[in-house]
């Protein structure tokens, strides 16, 4: 366990590529240990191929903050952006020795997986996105001005254009996993996966979508075997 500037970060393995996973909505720290993502990684953590770093959430106090407007929730969530970007991944390149990070996460996690890799593809150059869904406006109504705006991916990749977006075709990465079964439909998830990995083709950014059975629903055991799956082939 290590104390940042405020925040609690797990931290698993010695040496490795570092990867920082965000919780699922709400999550806890301990989510991804507790719900065995890190044994399912076991194998590459103890192989000094991944350093992985389980991040806290900040939701409860942004995003599903339902007694406030929505651009108020993305004003809030910026006070975590920049404890992500200014103290943590600091951190985590001084320890790791490298500059570049893996961004992931299952459920809301995707989101921050996505949104992260895509606004600071510099640091975060690869994104694993594990049913997610990409358009925060779902999360509740009121104002929406350019705090929604540029936290929701999207709203801005559609409007990217120009040297910016030639740049970040040749920088970001991501990967659009979802399952078909239970509850990937209910919340959402794999029609907004889908609608995801369209836009960023139309814009020509570099992804992979990857579809399940309908046998695999949107729980802790798909993503399990989702992330020992890809990772084992990224890193």
């Amino acid at each position: 366990m290590i104390e940042i500037d405020g925040g609690t970060t797990l931290a698993y393995g010695h040496y490795g590529r570092p990867v920082l996973a965000f919780p699922s909505e709400n999550g806890q720290v301990s989510d991804w240990e507790e719900r065995g993502m890190v044994d399912a990684l076991a194998g590459l953590i103890g192989g000094g191929r991944v350093k992985l770093f389980c991040v806290p959430s900040f939701d409860s106090e942004s995003w599903t903050r339902g007694d406030l407007p929505l651009e108020e929730r993305a004003r809030r969530h910026g006070h975590y952006e920049w404890w992500v970007l200014s103290r943590l991944v600091p951190f985590v390149q001084a320890d790791s020795h490298s500059h570049e990070l893996i961004a992931t996460g299952c459920s809301f996690g995707a989101y921050h997986a996505a949104n992260f890799c895509l606004k600071r593809a510099d640091l975060f150059p690869l994104a694993i996105c594990m049913s997610g869904v990409y358009d925060v406006s779902v999360q509740g109504g009121g104002e929406r001005g350019e705090a929604v705006y540029f936290n929701n991916p999207m709203d801005y990749v559609a409007h990217l254009h120009g040297d910016h977006l030639d740049w970040l075709r040749g920088q970001a990465s991501l990967l659009l996993v979802c399952g078909q079964g239970q509850w990937e439909d209910t919340t959402g998830a794999l029609d907004s996966t889908r609608r995801f990995a369209a836009l960023l083709g139309e814009k020509g950014i570099r992804h992979e979508l990857d579809l399940w059975g309908h046998d695999v629903p949107h729980d802790w055991p798909s993503w399990r075997n989702q992330i020992a799956h890809h990772l084992e082939r990224l890193v």
